[in-house]
């Protein structure tokens, strides 16, 4: 039996602070819920955790814009509804213009009419608007530039490549009309459309540029008559729906105005103006119907965007729970054990801070 130094009780208070250390552990899991807390309980699952946690909170957000996204296009798509069913009734004007047994004075009347529908379908162009920006006035479609003033790019579909084009347009004399040859730059098999100022060209694969030219536009033929189109494939509405960089849709709203739907300046006063304006109506539907077509494959293609994004968050979610989420039953159990660890581990320290004193006992 010694006396200067009590192993038993050196060993017995060892073996009490490592039950202590543990049951302190315990209970930090078992009050946070976490079981990792800090980076030595798990430094490898600590480390993947935190990536998870990053990403669910970047598919939350990135939901909230999807579904941000989706108002938008409600929001245009119910203005259109409106211009539509506005152009349909235009639509029934025109007929009735069209009509032998209108009066002048009839159709009079019915301009004022188509006039006062003109004047709301502009003013709806301009009012509509979403978190202060306007919708339909063509600053969310696909910009593209000329080298020329007095010609410009009108519309080019999402299957044209963006790049720059070369072609020769030659127009004389302001009321000529324009003539037109393409360069290599564009797809094989390219084809040119010319109707007044207004010049299409289409390609396979859905290529498609349509240009307008000034009234008073002039070129005589050769390098004069060059023109360079900017295509920049940059201009619509970019929506982040997902977590990582590039997982983007771009919206596309074209502009919405009566020169687009070939309806500005209607005329039915006469019978030959309302026979036409009936044609140019048809047009102005037609364009309406493309744009809300477009806008609903939109729609659609967000909310199943949206579905998928939220099933990964939450399968994310359930993995980054097995990581980091406390077992609450195996904790208890291993609590019970190092609470009686620790409480078996004082009564020893007290008995073997006894044992000296039975030393006195050889002593007397």
């Amino acid at each position: 039996m010694k006396l200067s130094f009590n192993m038993s009780a050196i060993v017995a208070n060892n073996e009490l602070n490592n039950s202590d250390n543990k049951l302190a552990e315990s209970l930090e899991r078992l009050s946070s819920g976490y079981k990792i807390n800090h980076a030595r309980d798990n430094p490898a699952g600590l480390a993947i955790s935190r990536t998870m946690r990053a990403q669910i909170r970047g598919l939350s957000t990135a939901s909230d814009t999807a579904t941000t996204g989706v108002s938008v296009i409600e929001t245009a798509e119910g203005t259109l509804s409106e211009m539509q069913a506005m152009v349909q009734r235009m639509k029934e004007l025109s007929v009735q213009a069209s009509n032998g047994t209108s009066t002048t004075a009839d159709r009079k009347a019915i301009q004022e009419e188509v006039t006062q529908l003109s004047s709301e379908i502009e003013r709806l162009t301009k009012d509509t608007e979403f978190n202060g920006t306007q919708l339909l006035d063509g600053s969310f479609d696909l910009k593209g530039y000329t080298d020329k003033a007095g010609v410009s790019v009108g519309y080019y579909s999402d299957e044209t490549y963006a790049k720059e084009y070369k072609l020769n347009i030659v127009k004389a004399n302001a009321g000529d009309t324009p003539t037109v040859t393409l360069s290599g730059d564009f797809p094989a098999g390219s084809k040119v459309e010319v109707d007044g100022n207004s010049i299409k060209i289409t390609g396979d694969g859905g290529f498609a540029i349509n240009l307008d030219i000034a009234d008073n536009y002039t070129a005589a033929a050769g390098a004069d008559a060059d023109v360079t189109l900017d295509i920049t494939g940059m201009g619509a509405m970019t929506l982040q729906i997902g977590a990582n960089e590039g997982q983007i849709l771009n919206v596309r709203i074209p502009e919405i105005s009566l020169s687009k739907m070939n309806i500005d300046n209607l005329d039915v006063t006469t019978l030959e103006s309302a026979r036409e304006a009936m044609t140019r109506v048809d047009d102005g539907i037609a364009y309406i119907s493309k744009v809300r077509s477009r806008l609903g494959a939109y729609q659609t293609r967000l909310e199943s965007t949206i579905s998928s994004v939220e099933a990964t968050e939450e399968n994310l979610t359930n993995a980054y729970s097995r990581i980091m989420d406390t077992d609450m039953a195996e904790e208890m159990t291993e609590y019970t054990k190092y609470q009686t660890l620790s409480q078996a581990g004082i009564s020893m320290l007290s008995q073997a801070n006894e044992r000296p004193q039975k030393v006195l006992q050889l002593l007397q």
